[in-house]
């Protein structure tokens, strides 16, 4: 089971989410990935951000924990092995260092995606786009879900 740390960064009715390439085309994640050993998922965040985005981010409240059970999805003929834990955290931007160094091999670029529009896109995890558009979010554990 692998544990990952995400960043919820919203600014100006919008959220930046990192944007990625696969046979289907273009679709958008939450910037962050996998907590290293003995790292603190405040300092996953910091440091996933930077290397995704450019950003150095402060992180704040937990909003959510996802968890993410491959064969139970869609893309189960790849994905069946991987269990991981999703924890999103609320994070503000609290300086830009450099062009953002895209880690992740399917990673195109950086967006920042009008809230009121993300149903428009490819975004994962689905779930997700919901509950940033709900005013009361009260839910914090997501479940398995894609």
């Amino acid at each position: 089971m692998r544990h990952s740390t995400k960043a919820l960064i919203i600014k100006d009715h919008s959220v930046l989410l990192t944007k990625n390439e696969d046979q289907q085309g273009a679709f958008y994640i939450f910037p962050g990935g996998g907590q290293e050993d003995g790292e603190t998922m405040h300092e996953a965040c910091i440091r996933e951000c930077m290397e995704e985005t450019g950003l150095t981010v402060k992180p704040g409240e937990l909003l959510y924990v996802r968890e993410y059970i491959g064969k139970n999805h869609e893309y189960a003929a790849f994905d069946s092995h991987v269990h991981q834990i999703e924890s999103y955290f609320q994070c503000s931007v609290s300086g830009e260092a450099k062009e953002p160094v895209l880690l992740d091999a399917n990673q195109t670029g950086v967006e920042w995606l009008p809230i009121k529009e993300l149903h428009q896109y490819r975004i994962y995890p689905k779930a997700l786009i919901r509950v940033i558009q709900e005013t009361d979010k009260t839910a914090v554990y997501l479940g398995d879900v894609n």
